[in-house]
């Protein structure tokens, strides 16, 4: 093959190439916290080139302490994200019309991690009590539980003093909680590696007290579902992270080293991510990613329940559609 041959052959595939990426579709997704195996659905879809199979070029931004992805969303960051139900319809009953068009995560993983020692047995015990709670929307259902167990939150000797948590379980282990808000598959897990043996806890599942909500679904601002290449674009977006989902559930390991690869943090460790993507399989199995209506009933029941101050005040209208899902899953 002559030296002009092999440049123009060169030359034909960089120009393919520069035409392929030209073509794909650009989305960006923003996550609700940061690179973690919570999200390893998304990062195997991209690192086995699920996305790139269906024409497109996604690009996954972390989230963070620092990060409201409701914000990034309204403000254009963003094509779609990752959020709780309970933050999006209370959003969207403030006007942020958001809309799920996707639910990969089938069951909730979100629970209270108490003391033992503090004597918290049951539900009934928390009142007095001081209760660690996470903020920025992920209050939503903890408040919603409270209510339904008829606990003011103001404190006093009838109610729970509300310890505004951060991201991390130092106020249990420093004692200044009987119980804070954890994860199935991460903080929960922090507690013990600091030492705290399981058999001196006690854990709430929001899954087993009746006020599991909806968490880690997709969520698009409503006016663009009315651009039918965005449509198309989500409906190629979702059936490729489903794929990436599955995969991950079947592969929990290399799921667990796709993320790693991707933490350009460092922050992550090996052990770690693989004991997350084992517990976060089990909150993503049995959904295809379409929303199941039942499912969204209870949340919405569930938040209502509020007692005198519900996290949203009437049914939400129009706050899902299954579009996106019935042409993804075709």
């Amino acid at each position: 093959m002559t030296k002009k041959l092999t440049s123009m052959l060169l030359a034909g595939a960089a120009t393919l190439m520069a035409f392929q990426a030209m073509a794909a579709d650009k989305v960006t997704l923003q996550l609700k916290w940061v690179t973690q195996a919570q999200f390893a659905g998304y990062y195997v879809a991209k690192d086995k080139g699920f996305y790139e199979e269906e024409g497109l070029d996604v690009e996954i931004k972390p989230g963070g302490p620092d990060v409201s992805p409701t914000q990034v969303l309204a403000g254009g960051g963003a094509d779609v994200i990752v959020n709780w139900m309970p933050d999006a319809l209370a959003n969207r009953e403030k006007g942020l019309p958001l809309v799920n068009i996707a639910q990969p995560f089938k069951t909730s993983g979100m629970m209270l991690t108490c003391l033992k020692e503090t004597g918290v047995k049951s539900p009934a015990d928390f009142k007095g009590k001081t209760l660690g709670v996470w903020f920025f929307g992920n209050e939503y259902p903890f408040l919603s539980w409270m209510g339904k167990l008829g606990l003011s939150t103001e404190g006093g000797a009838d109610g729970v003093t509300v310890l505004k948590q951060g991201f991390n379980v130092d106020p249990l282990l420093q004692k200044q909680a009987a119980c804070i808000s954890t994860m199935t598959y991460n903080e929960y897990w922090q507690v013990i590696d600091a030492g705290i043996k399981p058999e001196d806890l006690v854990t709430f599942k929001y899954e087993d007290q009746g006020v599991a909500t909806l968490e880690d679904g997709l969520y698009v601002m409503e006016d663009k579902l009315k651009d039918q290449a965005f449509k198309d674009k989500m409906v190629k977006f979702v059936r490729a992270s489903m794929k990436g989902w599955k995969y991950a559930e079947q592969n929990p390991d290399e799921a667990a080293g796709i993320v790693l690869d991707n933490d350009s943090s460092g922050a992550q460790t090996e052990k770690h991510q693989k004991r997350m993507m084992a517990e976060v399989a089990k909150l993503t199995a049995g959904s295809n990613g379409a929303l199941d209506e039942a499912d969204y009933k209870r949340t919405v029941d569930t938040l209502l329940s509020g007692g005198s101050e519900p996290v949203i005040s009437k049914e939400p209208e129009g706050a899902f559609t299954h579009e996106i899902t019935d042409a993804a899953l075709k």
